[in-house]
């Protein structure tokens, strides 16, 4: 077996956040007089973090006050309605659990605010990962590779025995900057076409397709 490690994105890879995303992002947006925005809008809008996300959200000229405003209402509303309507996709659950039973061990490696990763890893995929990573300040988000990095050394595994699995471009790009195979899944956030715009080979369209994708 080639992988001892499997990184995975979090939104779009392992949980559809989506309509979650969605209600807080137009919640922020409302309370500020601001246009709302449509799910497909925000589905285009995520993979950076949700400061960026917000960024893009708000009209063309927003100013930097109504910006923060947006940003702080989104965070305090998302803060506790991370876990309304979103949920793991079908069939990821077993897929993890089927890793972790060949050895193969497990992290996470996301843009989202820290406190929604590890609230979500933990409701969702308890005892599942060997390590979390949300945004923080001190260490640059993807598609920088410092997180990956940070992951291989804490599990002490090597480049080539790792492999990264995500749904976006900003996932294309983690997996070419930290030197790690990538997979692209196709149930998320993005379309075939734009992931293989970016440089994308290797496509799971299904959880079956992923595990021997991992485990080949």
């Amino acid at each position: 077996m080639k992988y001892t490690l499997a990184i995975f994105d979090l939104d779009g890879t392992l949980l559809n956040t989506l309509e979650d995303l969605v209600r807080c992002t137009n919640y922020a947006l409302s309370v500020n007089a601001l246009p709302v925005r449509k799910a497909m809008e925000v589905r285009q809008f995520t993979g950076n973090g949700i400061h960026t996300l917000i960024e893009r959200a708000v009209p063309a000229g927003t100013d930097e006050k109504t910006l923060q405003k947006v940003f702080g209402d989104f965070t305090e509303n998302y803060r506790e309605h991370c876990m309304d309507n979103t949920c793991p996709y079908h069939g990821i659950i077993d897929l993890l659990k089927n890793l972790k039973k060949r050895g193969i061990k497990l992290a996470v490696i996301s843009n989202k605010a820290d406190f929604a990763v590890q609230d979500l890893c933990s409701r969702f995929f308890p005892g599942i990962f060997d390590a979390v990573y949300g945004e923080r300040p001190d260490i640059r988000r993807k598609p920088a590779p410092d997180a990956v990095n940070e992951v291989l050394q804490s599990l002490k595994v090597e480049k080539s025995a790792a492999v990264y699995i995500g749904d976006s471009e900003v996932d294309v790009e983690t997996a070419k900057n930290a030197g790690l195979d990538l997979i692209s899944v196709l149930w998320g956030f993005r379309e075939k076409e734009n992931l293989i715009s970016c440089g994308a080979k290797n496509f799971a369209a299904n959880m079956e397709e992923l595990e021997n994708l991992i485990t080949a």
